[in-house]
């Protein structure tokens, strides 16, 4: 398509073919708008359009080479279907298909909400011969509409027969499904059946399925994208343009049948893993690049809402650039983390691994324990908090630089503050997750997907085995319990030291657990070193593994660094041996029973 000033109309009799030219017999001139539309039946893959009269006004950008079907394939909008569950922005597109003269088929709510609003309809009934049936739950299974959405333009047997049944086209088919995601989470089966669609879903595959001629929109973020094609190409669509959205339609059939798939293996095989696992989601983000800049990434959310849990996915961002894919992932790490804790609790996470990590008295107190565990690291971290974040709060994270913030609440004090970092990024998520629900887990791997329910085994006081000849104190613990929770966060092998509920040193990722030990021991002695203090504070401190110690070594490092209490899940072929190393340093040591690696 030419786009100039003045159109000028020019005939199918005009124009001749000319080897690869179409040829306009008019003269042209610089104010000519040519339209180049290609009947049905002519297959040209690669032409030109050029002026015969005068060469030179069709050079440059009026020049054209069209190499694609799809940019010939227009197909005019004569007649519409309409049948919605969603009716937002329904009257807009119907006001714009009755201006560009399109009959308006339409069903129940959708027809009356029409015609409330001064727009003709014709029932669907009226157009099938056939009323709806069974309380609504056959309105357009007929034949008179799916041979009008079906039937091949170009197939002479097809045109026939439906001229035979007096079965008229369809070149459009909106539609979009009963809210079968919103009533799952909270009802009983019995009631969700009655919220599966069954007619819209025939309908978008059909309409997809004959994308060739028929547009289908089955979402309504899709009416922009629909009403801006009608008006860019004078009421048609391009071939182009209708199978992008019947890419969309198979996939929102696919998602919506995925999430009732869920739903009735929830009713009938409670705690067996899926036969049949399908991811549904629903892109959310394109992000500018994944871990590293030479890759692509995007976020999905996952669209069965019963897994919508309070976290990053459905956060709130009040302020900062744009989350970037590290971000998100270590951003979710930490808000996990702090869920863990019931009393006001403070992580620091940098690359999904905790430099700090503490429980106080009040956010404040809670984000300066955690930052005193290693200062250094926490310089461009990620801090999550279990507390509505304070005016006090936000003035101590705003010292030093950090990427992202993210809590249940904050005061409106506390935002006046952090606005004053305007790449900050604050995340509200308006409540805690729940560590108890079962939310699977996946990966992929070359080939296949590795599935398994959640991490969210709990360990309490009565949990624990006491496996030495001294039993821990009270405090040691409180300990104890708070360095399991956290060491739960901790990439394998993973070792936290930590005193009063909070880290004193982080030992992340290593493939020994010995090194791990000596990290988290350099690590406690290093903060020591930072505020003068007289010892490490590896002294005095408790220790946490994620998983068994496997010879005495890493034990033997912790207790001559001043620890005085372990807690691990025991289950070693050399238990013995790790637990006359402890009594030999007169330690106190609990067995778990419970493994917590994290890769």
């Amino acid at each position: 398509m030419f786009q100039h000033a003045s159109p000028t109309a020019i005939s199918l009799s005009s124009v001749g073919f000319i080897g690869n030219f179409i040829h306009f017999s008019n003269s042209l001139t610089r104010n000519t708008k040519v339209t180049c539309r290609i009947p049905i039946g002519i297959q040209l893959r690669c032409f030109k359009v050029r002026s015969h009269t005068n060469p030179l006004l069709m050079t440059g950008v009026q020049e054209r080479t069209f190499t694609k079907e799809s940019d010939y394939a227009l197909v005019k909008i004569r007649r519409a279907l309409i049948s919605v569950s969603d009716k937002s922005c329904l009257i807009d597109v119907g006001k714009a298909l009755e201006d560009l003269g399109v009959e308006i088929l339409s069903t129940g709510g959708s027809a009356q909400k029409l015609r409330e609003n001064g727009i003709k309809v014709t029932d669907i009934s009226e157009f099938s011969g056939f009323p709806e049936i069974l309380g609504g739950r056959v309105k357009t299974l007929h034949p008179a509409i799916h041979g009008g959405i079906l039937m091949r333009r170009d197939v002479e047997t097809d045109k026939e027969e439906a001229k035979t049944y007096q079965i008229h086209e369809i070149d459009l088919v909106i539609a979009n499904l009963y809210p079968f995601e919103e009533v799952c989470m909270e009802s009983d089966l019995s009631q969700c059946i009655e919220k599966i669609d069954i007619g819209g879903t025939v309908l978008i595959r059909a309409a997809a399925k004959n994308h060739r001629w028929v547009t289908v929109v089955s979402d309504i973020n899709q009416y922009p994208e629909l009403l801006s094609e009608l008006s860019e190409f004078d009421g048609c669509t391009r071939l182009e343009f209708r199978r992008k959205l019947a890419a969309r339609a198979f996939a929102r059939c696919a998602s919506y049948d995925a999430v009732i798939a869920e739903r009735f293996f929830e009713e009938t095989h409670e705690n067996e893993l899926p036969p049949i696992f399908t991811v549904t989601a629903t892109l959310q983000q394109e992000l500018r690049y994944g871990e590293n800049p030479h890759q692509k990434a995007a976020f999905y959310m996952n669209t069965f809402q019963k897994r919508r849990l309070p976290g990053v996915a459905f956060a709130e961002q009040i302020q900062g650039k744009e989350l970037s894919y590290n971000n998100i992932a270590d951003t979710d790490a930490a808000f996990q983390l702090v869920c863990e804790f019931e009393e006001p609790a403070v992580a620091i996470i940098k690359h999904s691994n905790p430099c700090g990590a503490a429980v106080g008295v009040s956010a404040e107190d809670a984000y300066l324990k955690a930052l005193s565990c290693d200062s250094l690291s926490a310089f461009g971290g990620i801090v999550a908090c279990n507390r509505t974040i304070d005016l006090a709060a936000a003035e101590a994270i705003t010292k030093i630089f950090t990427e992202v913030l993210i809590a249940p609440d904050a005061t409106t004090e506390a935002l006046s503050v952090l606005s004053s970092k305007k790449n900050l990024r604050v995340l509200l998520t308006g409540s805690l997750m729940n560590m108890r629900d079962s939310m699977p887990t996946f990966r992929s791997v070359n080939g296949g997907i590795l599935y398994q329910t959640s991490d969210n085994g709990h360990i309490g006081k009565d949990d624990l085995q006491v496996v030495t000849k001294r039993i821990p104190t009270q405090a040691e613990l409180e300990d104890l319990l708070f360095a399991w929770r956290v060491c739960k966060h901790v990439k394998s092998n993973a070792i936290v030291l930590a005193k009063n509920k909070v880290t004193v040193g982080v030992g992340a990722g290593q493939m020994s657990r010995v090194d791990a030990s000596h990290i988290a021991i350099w690590k406690a002695t290093e903060a020591a070193k930072a505020t003068d203090e007289a010892q490490s504070r590896a002294v005095g401190s408790v220790l946490a593994s994620d998983a068994f110690f496997p010879f005495e070594d890493g034990l033997v490092i912790a207790c001559e660094a001043g620890v005085q209490a372990v807690i691990q899940p025991g289950g070693s072929k050399r238990d013995e041996e790790v637990i006359a190393a402890a009594d030999r340093y007169g330690i106190a040591m609990v067995f778990t029973g419970m493994r917590h690696f994290r890769h």
